[in-house]
């Protein structure tokens, strides 16, 4: 069974780093003429999958926008990422899930056990709880070959506090990225299937952060409407670039269905030219 972590490396290498965020505002919603309910993000996150199949290879539905419509929106949510899953895309929950025990080896199920409602190829998931109360996450994301992307040094400003922070001579997120990092290791795989996300509008030496090995994924929000641009991967990400994959959701979205399609195209393309 491939890893996840050599899914993204061969992703990146064929389809380019961008991946498409499905966030369906309710503003959004009203652009596109459909209505805010479980059927409007359904018909949503299905016609943004299509426009993304052929164009890229990652799509990230934002959990959070198809939830608020209750069991219907989460059905929604489920029937979107099946279709990108069966299309060859990798789907990245953005769930941002967090807890300790049983309650998150529950969360872990629900997203990541094949054949499960809401399965995923990976989760988002946060460390603040301690990065060892996700390791039954981690045990059945591999045993699954599926993937988990640790909240490590975000873009928004009310974080940088808590996650700049420093206890015992590193930040908070330098020992993130070391802990997830040492059980990388410790599977010895070339790239890890255990990700990070680092924010493409850190600064990296404020963060207290630095190239690490092995090399693993970055989801890096924060490009588009959040300031950073495809120019700047390399500036930004330094030896750690290739790793990338470039989230944009807004930028994209606000195409409309119709410019949706030459949205993906023109930024996957920019991705690619800055990669060279």
């Amino acid at each position: 069974m491939q890893s996840f972590g050599a899914r993204v490396r061969e992703t990146i290498a064929s389809r380019g780093r961008l991946c498409v965020g499905i966030d369906p505002h309710a503003g959004l919603l009203g652009e596109w003429g459909l209505d805010d309910s479980a059927e409007g993000v359904r018909e949503f996150g299905l016609r943004v999958v299509e426009a993304a199949v052929g164009r890229t290879g990652v799509v990230k539905p934002q959990v959070s926008f198809f939830e608020r419509h209750g069991w219907r929106g989460l059905a929604a949510l489920g029937e979107v990422m099946a279709a990108a899953r069966a299309a060859g895309l990798i789907v990245i929950a953005d769930a941002k899930r967090g807890d300790i025990g049983s309650t998150m080896d529950a969360y872990a199920e629900a997203w990541l056990t094949p054949g499960a409602e809401l399965e995923a190829d990976a989760v988002t998931a946060s460390p603040y709880l301690g990065v060892g109360a996700l390791d039954g996450t981690f045990d059945r994301a591999l045993a699954a070959g599926k993937g988990v992307f640790i909240l490590a040094a975000t873009s928004n400003p009310e974080a940088r506090a808590l996650q700049a922070s420093v206890a015992d001579g590193a930040t908070v997120s330098a020992q993130v990225i070391a802990e997830v990092s040492a059980r990388n290791a410790a599977h010895g795989d070339d790239w890890g299937s255990f990700g990070l996300v680092i924010g493409a509008t850190v600064d990296w030496a404020r963060a207290g952060i630095a190239p690490f090995a092995p090399a693993a994924p970055i989801l890096a929000p924060g490009f588009g409407r959040q300031g950073a641009v495809p120019a700047d991967l390399a500036e930004r990400f330094g030896a750690m670039a290739p790793c990338v994959l470039a989230s944009e959701s807004r930028s994209l979205l606000s195409a409309g269905p119709d410019g949706l399609a030459d949205a993906i195209d023109a930024a996957a393309s920019a991705y690619r030219e800055a990669a060279r």
